[in-house]
């Protein structure tokens, strides 16, 4: 990727949603509700507090995380369709290891 974010946004690959529903019925991609969790894919350097000391970000590149329903911007990077946002609308990191689920990324090189 040739894109760096400034201060404290960062760039997230969101997660595909499911194409079936719990019945089997597929859903196409236009009724399709927006998953809100994803990956994080780059970051920036921090925001800066009132004495501009660099205020480092508690996400890094290769987190899975978990944002607001309405939360960043929705840009076309790379012919890729990415998010982003500023770091306080980030909810939280999700902890995949435990789950034996695969990120966004490993899911795409299988």
């Amino acid at each position: 990727m040739k894109f760096r974010p400034l201060h404290d946004r960062v760039v997230i690959r969101r997660a595909e949603g499911d194409t079936k529903s719990k019945g089997g019925i597929i859903i196409p991609d236009n009724a399709k509700e927006k998953p809100q969790e994803g990956e994080v894919i780059a970051v920036g350097p921090g925001a800066r507090d009132e004495s501009g000391a660099l205020i480092a970000l508690d996400v890094k590149a290769g987190d899975f995380i978990l944002f607001g329903k309405w939360s960043g911007t929705e840009v076309k990077i790379d012919g890729e369709d990415l998010l982003i946002m500023k770091e306080a609308d980030i909810m939280g990191v999700i902890d995949k290891s435990e789950t034996g689920e695969k990120t966004v990324a490993a899911k795409k090189a299988a």
